[in-house]
């Protein structure tokens, strides 16, 4: 093992101290000096630098213990920007970021039909406008994108939705815009966002995000790390195989994918055949046949809450994971979706692995892929430092 040289050893210190200040509203030196275990002057020394750099600021005086009145310092955060994106099946969302992860100049466009190079146009659209705002400096481009994504290459493998196959889409946005670009799938992204920003503080270090919506997936962490698997497409759960036997036709060309019987857009089909209305109105009247106490309602929210909860066993007998958070449209069937998918998972896995399983819904809804695209840059704490020959626009 090579001994760490002492720029990598400064840059070390350096983002201990940078993540003491995105963990705390406001802190003192000493403060940082006590939990870092660094001797107070090279806290000094990496505080004035990202004084110098406009990152913090000293922003008042706090409470003395009998010493020093200790100046707290705080994250300047609209110092730096980020755009998170989120390309949905049906729509399209962008955002600036902050460092607080506040959301401002939320834009969306419809995307639902479009096809591959129209959906690029949109999507460029959108883009032009956010680039044009007068948050200043934008760092980067997170995006999250469905279907099959190689994040290491920046690549869409395969979006159906959007008709996009073999896309290098972080280099063609690079390209265009002058940014770094971050490329993850949408339910990675969202797995990094509810890590960062949910409520489960501190988030748990092992987790498993799953989201469903007109498709399936899941993001997993694992040891405080967005684990995407030897080709970046863990968790691409939702064409997996479910019912062996009888299975319905998938987007994919597979049958019987756990889409095609647990997706929204799987069960918004069930619920038409029985007479529950059409289009993006189905799922509105299946949750109110639902707290009507509809039997068929019911047992299809149930059915679909049962093939989810196979498909999470699955994971949680695999990975031993214990903390699975849910998220996409099908969480607005509440408690009935949610028991029948605690139920399947206590009944398909180990009870040793299940009795201590904390299943719920996300605290973060919607913005949840923008703030995780946005996160994924964020971390490289590198990217955070304009004083070099090269500024972000």
């Amino acid at each position: 093992m090579q001994k760490a040289t002492r720029q990598q050893t400064k840059e070390q210190n350096r983002n201990l101290v940078l993540r003491l200040f995105f963990e705390h509203a406001s802190i003192s030196r000493a403060e940082i000096a006590r939990i870092t275990h660094l001797t107070r002057t090279t806290v000094s020394d990496i505080v004035a630098d990202l004084i110098d750099e406009g990152l913090v600021a000293e922003v008042g005086m706090g409470s003395s213990t009998g010493g020093k009145t200790p100046i707290l310092l705080s994250l300047v955060e609209n110092s730096r920007y980020f755009i998170g994106l989120d390309l949905a099946y049906n729509k399209f969302s962008g955002a600036i970021i902050n460092l607080r992860s506040q959301i401002s100049n939320l834009i969306c466009l419809p995307a639902d039909g479009l096809g591959g190079e129209a959906s690029l146009q949109a999507l460029f659209t959108m883009l032009d406008q956010l680039t044009r705002t007068p948050c200043k400096p934008i760092l980067g481009i997170g995006v999250g994108a469905p279907g099959l994504v190689n994040s290491r290459e920046g690549r869409v493998i395969n979006a159906v939705n959007l008709g996009w196959s073999d896309l290098p889409l972080a280099r063609i946005l690079e390209e265009r815009y002058g940014l770094p670009v971050v490329l993850l799938n949408d339910c990675q992204a969202a797995a990094m966002g509810e890590f960062i920003y949910g409520k489960s503080r501190p988030a748990p270090n092992n987790m498993i995000v799953v989201r469903a919506g007109h498709g399936i997936g899941a993001g997993i962490i694992l040891n405080g790390q967005l684990f995407q698997g030897d080709g970046g497409a863990a968790g691409e759960i939702g064409h997996v195989v479910a019912v062996h036997e009888g299975g319905l036709p998938c987007r994919c060309g597979n049958t019987g994918c756990l889409e095609t019987v647990a997706s929204a857009s799987a069960v918004a089909q069930q619920a038409q055949q029985l007479g529950l209305g059409s289009g993006e109105t189905t799922l509105d009247l299946l949750k109110a046949a639902l707290e009507r106490g509809d039997t068929d309602a019911l047992r299809l929210v149930s059915r679909a809450g049962r093939y989810m909860g196979l498909a999470i066993a699955s994971l949680v007998g695999m990975l031993n994971v214990e903390h699975i958070v849910l998220m996409g449209e099908m969480t607005r069937f509440g408690e009935p979706w949610l028991n029948a998918i605690r139920e399947a998972v206590n009944g398909a896995a180990l009870k040793r692995l299940t009795q201590n399983a904390c299943i719920h819904s996300a605290s973060l809804s919607d913005d949840a892929v923008l703030l995780g695209a946005a996160a994924s840059l964020a971390s490289d704490y590198s990217m955070l430092f304009l004083k070099r020959e090269t500024r972000p626009v």
